[in-house]
């Protein structure tokens, strides 16, 4: 069977100007058909083919190997989408900030893009302080002056001073957010190794505990606040975006909008939190969110995770409780009383159960049929 030729492209950018390199397995057809392309060269760095890139030279290269190789794109264009139907961020805090004197701050195309394409607030904010952090480690370059070169140094400078696996791959992304996005470079050529994901274990609430934050809050409001992200496995924002509209009390279920990954889904309505959803409509009487703050706006996130604290210190929960820790013992609790993983993937809008298994090490119940061998 005759082997397929193919050739894949992939962005570079050096001496301040894109290129197209290509890889390919030496063939003797390809490499007399590149001669052929507009001013061919080497990088020796990134081993591989270069030629300019331009609308023409593109165009070219398609037409020279049309019939004869594959052009593997796959790593040039970029089709991610937008991420229509979320709500974007914010990034007029940026022009707020009291920067210190030869501080260089996020180019306003950066910004631009973070806004386009939606991201949310916390991203925005992680995005903007790790790029900032990275170009402001070479203030005497030019941005359109750093490369490859620089983004390994300036990472192996932050594993030697033991910033985290999460912080580092974070860096990563807001350095390719530019290359990628902002200069429409998609899978720009790296040659970076990420560090190992650290897999923790999601930190979880008794039962018992969980109905004393519930006890110790100090109204209704709250306490349906509470109840919510618990009894349906809620993530915070997903609370806070809650309109009237999405409480289905005659099937019993909740409708999540737009839930991370831009995904819909429906989750589980508790009869006790309908009880108190109906007390606490009559009292605070809101109009189209749920949850609604000062003017009928949406409730802060901030406010949420004062009560979650609040609350867990007056029912003597010695330890640290966030909003999301309601999420991973409402998972964690079905898994413990039976509940098929399947389901439970569903019910937190998880793409594979692969992502659900992880409470599977934090079930408790599957090792009290285990007898330690001290007993």
């Amino acid at each position: 069977m005759e082997k397929i030729l193919s050739v894949t492209l992939r962005h570079l950018f050096l001496n301040n100007e894109k290129k197209i390199g290509m890889q390919f397995y030496p063939n003797k057809v390809i490499q007399a058909l590149i001669k052929e392309l507009p001013d061919p060269r080497w990088s020796k760095e990134h081993n591989m083919v270069y030629i300019k890139n331009t609308p023409e030279n593109f165009n070219v290269l398609f037409r020279k190997f049309k019939g004869v190789a594959w052009v593997n794109c796959r790593y040039f264009s970029n089709n991610r989408p937008v991420n229509t139907g979320l709500e974007s961020g914010d990034i007029s805090w940026t022009e707020k900030r009291n920067l210190p004197e030869g501080f260089r701050s996020c180019p306003k195309e950066y910004l631009q893009k973070l806004e386009l394409r939606k991201y949310s607030n916390s991203t925005i904010h992680s995005y903007v302080n790790c790029f900032e952090a990275f170009i402001n480690y070479y203030k005497d370059l030019k941005i359109e002056e750093l490369n490859e070169i620089h983004v390994r140094e300036y990472l192996s400078q932050l594993v030697k001073k033991g910033r985290s696996n999460s912080f580092i791959n974070l860096a990563i992304n807001s350095i390719k957010f530019y290359y990628e996005i902002v200069l429409d470079m998609p899978n720009r050529f790296y040659e970076i190794e990420r560090p190992m994901k650290e897999v923790k274990l999601p930190k979880v609430l008794s039962k018992e505990e969980v109905l004393a934050i519930i006890e110790n809050t100090n109204n209704i409001k709250h306490r349906c606040i509470v109840s919510l992200l618990y009894s349906a496995g809620l993530r915070r924002g997903e609370l806070l975006k809650l309109k009237l509209t999405d409480i289905d009390s005659k099937r019993m279920l909740i409708r999540v909008a737009g839930a991370k990954g831009n995904k819909d889904r429906y989750t589980l309505l508790s009869e006790k939190v309908l009880k108190d959803l109906r007390e606490y409509f009559v009292k605070w009487k809101p109009k189209v969110y749920l949850f609604e703050g000062v003017n009928g706006e949406r409730y802060s996130s901030a406010s949420i995770k004062n009560i979650i604290s609040q609350s867990a210190a007056k029912g003597r929960i010695k330890k640290r409780v966030t909003p999301h820790m309601l999420r991973h013992s409402f998972a964690t609790h079905l898994l413990e009383s039976g509940t098929d993983i399947r389901y439970i993937q569903v019910l937190l809008g998880h793409s594979s159960t692969k992502t659900t298994e992880i409470y599977t090490y934090v079930a408790v119940d599957a090792f009290k049929k285990v007898k330690n061998p001290l007993d």
